[in-house]
């Protein structure tokens, strides 16, 4: 009862001692209703009502563009296949997703993607996927020389209790922001004038449910805070809640300005392809024995399929971590199956990538520079020479 009361004196004294700087929170029950840039489709809530509907008319408006760009009559209903692409979080082991897509290239199968999504580290590698293999060169640079101290500054041990994080994620803005420039904005600009799709997730903490940011509608906007949002989305996506400190994202809602809370989108979802309902046209189609247009989803799991760590050291922040590790593991295994079962069901081809027993090294340290360099020559390599799918998820 002591260590428990000293606690919540302790908790009442840093509540006390901080004031809350963010700004107003959107009112409870109207996050559907708010928006940063103002701009249809900007962003897609599912658990909202009317979220799923919202996604299947942007994805809707994604065929439309599709067929102006191919040249078709907006009043066909031609069979266009799709070709997914979703990518987990994972941390340092995002150096598997990113190895295996410059391989897949390298190989000469790697297809355009009509949809990417992106979970933490996913998102980060997300934009690079989207536009292609003319990125992939970056795309190595990124994940063969990225160091800690290209993602964090660690705080000291008594901010990191009384503060918001226990590191500081400003290294990692750096970083998204030397890489997501002007250019990059109108390569994922000129992807979504393709009938394309870049959606990037995270985790509304204010409203509790996961946010699907359409970032190639936010780069074909023109508007002036467009490049500034992207990067903070990205950041927001890879903000591991008490490691990183969260996004306060400027929002509108009702005429009046707001603050949103965002952390990692792993915290409800390690990956997503895409709504259940989009599946419904499929099988009316396929119950009535009439064509469907071919598709493929692609799951790029940064993560090891053994979920083999090193060894928990005995204090509290290892233990906490691993905690975490593990749950954010089973529930992405979970993601994995659903994913499955939808696509088995809908008729679309299940291909799933994870980081196999073959690969022994683990990481000495966060962001251990030599160990996503072997990662990602390993799953480069198993690309080149054809890389072995997994058609069902592991039991």
């Amino acid at each position: 009862m002591l260590a428990l009361g000293g606690v919540g004196l302790a908790g009442a004294w840093v509540q006390g001692s901080r004031p809350d700087p963010r700004g107003p929170a959107v009112p409870m029950g109207h996050a559907a209703e708010a928006s940063a840039l103002g701009i249809p489709n900007e962003r897609f809530m599912l658990s909202a009502p009317g979220g799923t509907e919202a996604m299947l008319r942007g994805l809707a408006d994604a065929t439309r563009r599709r067929q102006v760009a191919m040249g078709l009559p907006a009043s066909a209903e031609p069979l266009l296949d799709k070709q997914i692409l979703a990518l987990s979080g994972g941390g340092e082991n995002g150096a598997f997703g990113a190895g295996l897509l410059t391989g897949w290239a390298a190989q000469g199968t790697r297809p355009t993607f009509h949809i990417v999504s992106g979970v933490s580290v996913g998102a980060l590698i997300a934009p690079f996927a989207f536009i292609g293999p003319s990125r992939d060169a970056e795309l190595r640079e990124l994940f063969t020389t990225m160091t800690a101290d290209q993602v964090l500054r660690r705080r000291g041990w008594i901010d990191g209790v009384v503060g918001e994080s226990l590191a500081d994620n400003a290294p990692l803005m750096n970083t998204i922001a030397r890489h997501l420039d002007a250019r990059m904005m109108e390569d994922i600009a000129r992807g979504h004038e393709e009938g394309r799709l870049l959606l990037v997730g995270t985790v509304n903490l204010d409203a509790q449910t996961a946010v699907w940011w359409n970032l190639g509608a936010i780069a074909a906007s023109g508007r002036p805070g467009a490049l500034p949002l992207m990067r903070e989305i990205l950041l927001a996506s890879a903000a591991i809640p008490g490691l990183f400190p969260p996004s306060m994202i400027d929002v509108t809602q009702g005429g009046r300005r707001y603050q949103e809370m965002h952390v990692d989108g792993g915290a409800l979802a390690q990956t997503f392809v895409y709504p259940s309902a989009l599946g419904e046209r499929r099988r009316e189609r396929l119950r009535e024995g009439l064509p469907v247009p071919s598709a493929a989803a692609y799951v790029i799991c940064n993560a090891r399929l053994s979920g083999a760590r090193p060894p928990v050291g005995l204090w509290s922040v290892s233990i906490a971590e691993r905690a975490i590790a593990a749950l954010i593991r089973a529930n992405g295994l979970g993601d994995v199956w659903r994913i499955y079962q939808n696509t088995e069901r809908d008729g679309i081809g299940f291909n799933l990538a994870l980081i196999g027993d073959d690969f022994a090294p683990m990481p000495q340290a966060r962001f251990d520079r030599d160990y996503m360099r072997a990662l990602f020559s390993h799953a480069e390599e198993q690309a080149r020479r054809g890389y072995p799918w997994m058609h069902s998820p592991p039991v």
